[in-house]
C-alpha cells in the first residue's frame, strides 16, 4: 500500500508540473516572455526568450532544453554558448510561457539581461511606429493600434504614421476612422500607392462605391506604382458582383481584367462571376 501511494504522489506531482506548461500562446504573443516548445522524442522541451528585434522580427533567444523530473523539477541543460539566435515566423505553432515560479530551476533571470540593449529607445515615435508596423503585417491589428495611437500623441506628421494607423482601423472593421485619416493623407501625398490602396479598401467596405471608383481611377492614373491596380479594382468589381450591379461591374471589368492578367486565379474568379452575373 505504501508503494502505491509513493506511485500515486509522484505521478500527481508531474501531471502537476507538466500542466503548468499550457502550449496555447502563438509566437506573436509571446513578446518579451520566457517559452518552452512542445517536448520532443526524448522528453526534452527546448525553451528560450521571445523578443522582437526591430529590423528582424520576431526572434527566439534559445537558452537549451530541459526536461521534468518525475517530482516535477525543471532539469536545464543550458547552451554553452547563450548568443543563438532564431528568427520566427508568425504562424500557427504554439508554445507555453514558461511560469515564473520555474525560473531558478532553470536558471534565467526574470529580464535577460541582454534585452537592454533591445530597448534602448521604446518610448521614442520610431519605435513606437516600427512595432505597429511589425503588429499590423502579423494582423495583430488591435495591438498595433495601441502602439501607433501613441506614436500619433507624439508627432502624427511621422513619415508613413497616418496610413499604418489607417490600416489597423480597416483591419478592425472601424472604416469611419480609417476614410478621414487615409482622405488628409492623400492631399499631402496624393501619388502614394498605398495610401490609396488602403483608401479605396475603407470606401467599398462602408460603401461609398461611387468614391472608391473615383478614387480607383484616380490612382491608375497618377501612381508610378502599380502594385496594387490589379488588387484595387478586383476588390471594387468584387463588390458590384455581391450588389448585383451589372452595369458597374461591365464596366470595370476590363480595367480588372487588364491589371491581373498574369494571376490565373483572379482571372478564373472574374470569369465565374462574370458568367454567373448574366445569368440572373
Amino acid at each position: 500500500m505504501k508503494h502505491f501511494f509513493l506511485l500515486a504522489f509522484l505521478f500527481g506531482t508531474k501531471l502537476h508540473a507538466q500542466n503548468l506548461l499550457n502550449f496555447d500562446k502563438r509566437f506573436v504573443e509571446s513578446e518579451d516572455r520566457w517559452v518552452a516548445f512542445q517536448k520532443d522524442k526524448d522528453s526534452s522541451y527546448i525553451y528560450g526568450f521571445i523578443y522582437i528585434d526591430a529590423q528582424a522580427g520576431l526572434t527566439l533567444n534559445y537558452e537549451g532544453t530541459f526536461k521534468i523530473s518525475p517530482t516535477g523539477q525543471f532539469l536545464p541543460k543550458k547552451l554553452d554558448s547563450t548568443n543563438v539566435k532564431f528568427r520566427l515566423k508568425p504562424n500557427n505553432v504554439l508554445v507555453a510561457f514558461i511560469p515564473e515560479s520555474k525560473f531558478q530551476e532553470l536558471q534565467i533571470d526574470t529580464i535577460p539581461r541582454w534585452l537592454k540593449f533591445y530597448k534602448a529607445d521604446t518610448n521614442s515615435v520610431g519605435r513606437l511606429y516600427r512595432w505597429g508596423f511589425l503588429y499590423n503585417s502579423w494582423d495583430e491589428c488591435a495591438k498595433a493600434l495601441t502602439y501607433l495611437q501613441r506614436a500619433e500623441s507624439m508627432d502624427p506628421n511621422y513619415k508613413g504614421l497616418a496610413t499604418e494607423l489607417a490600416y489597423s482601423y480597416n483591419c478592425l472593421g472601424q472604416y469611419d476612422k480609417g476614410v478621414p485619416i487615409l482622405q488628409t493623407e492623400l492631399k499631402n501625398n496624393p501619388k502614394d500607392a498605398y495610401t490609396n490602396k488602403e483608401l479605396i479598401y475603407a470606401l467599398i467596405k462602408s460603401g461609398q462605391l461611387d468614391q472608391a471608383a473615383v478614387t480607383c481611377k484616380n490612382a491608375i492614373a497618377v501612381c508610378e506604382d502599380k502594385t496594387y491596380n490589379g488588387e484595387n479594382c478586383y476588390n471594387l468589381l468584387h463588390e458590384y458582383y455581391l450588389k448585383k450591379d451589372k452595369d458597374n461591374f461591365n464596366l470595370w471589368i476590363g480595367e480588372t481584367q487588364k491589371w491581373n492578367a498574369a494571376n490565373k486565379n483572379l482571372m478564373k474568379s472574374i470569369e465565374v462571376m462574370k458568367t454567373e452575373l448574366n445569368e440572373q
